[in-house]
């Protein structure tokens, strides 16, 4: 079975902090399959990212709560991208309409999205990480696990703890 480990940071109550959410080994991550189009970035494997940190975001540009959660993925973005956080955008339509390409760049330019972004319309990335909701969040460490999964909004400073740590893990 998996272990889980609990991470504690010194004084996190006290200091306001927020406790590194608990890592569970999940497998193997996914390979971003079926995709229709890359955007912002050349196709990504998972076998190239090997040695980063993944934050894996599902989301669809008219989903409110997805709206709500992209200030804090792109603030993770920059500010651990040159220590080796790489964010993919995994864009998977909720409406037919979302489907369409242009209308993914054009919010990709609206919200101002830098990193890459993966254009998921047949759902084959969303169903190879059994994904059931928007916005869903999966951490990757260095070796290709997925240790950290969080659904829906909240949960951000557990999050970017999270990120931190793995981050720090030798690679």
């Amino acid at each position: 079975m998996n272990t889980i480990k609990t991470l504690v940071i010194a004084g996190a109550a006290v200091a306001g902090l927020a406790q590194a959410a608990p890592l569970k080994d999940y497998g193997a991550a996914p390979e971003f399959t079926g995709i229709n189009n890359w955007l912002n970035s050349a196709p990504l494997k998972q076998q190239d990212l090997r040695g980063k940190v993944v934050l894996v975001d599902f989301w669809t540009y008219t989903c409110i709560n997805c709206i709500r959660t992209m200030p804090y993925v792109k603030a993770w973005h920059a500010r651990y991208k040159d220590q080796g956080l790489v964010v993919v955008g995994v864009h998977t339509p909720e409406y037919a309409f979302e489907r369409s390409t242009e209308n993914v760049k054009a919010a990709i330019a609206r919200f101002g999205i830098t990193y890459p972004v993966a254009q998921d319309n047949r759902y084959a990335t969303w169903q190879a990480y059994q994904n059931q909701y928007w916005p869903a969040v999966y951490l990757i460490d260095k070796k290709g696990r997925v240790v950290y999964q969080h659904f829906g909004e909240g949960a951000y400073k557990e999050t970017e703890e999270v990120i931190r740590t793995l981050l720090a893990q030798p690679g």
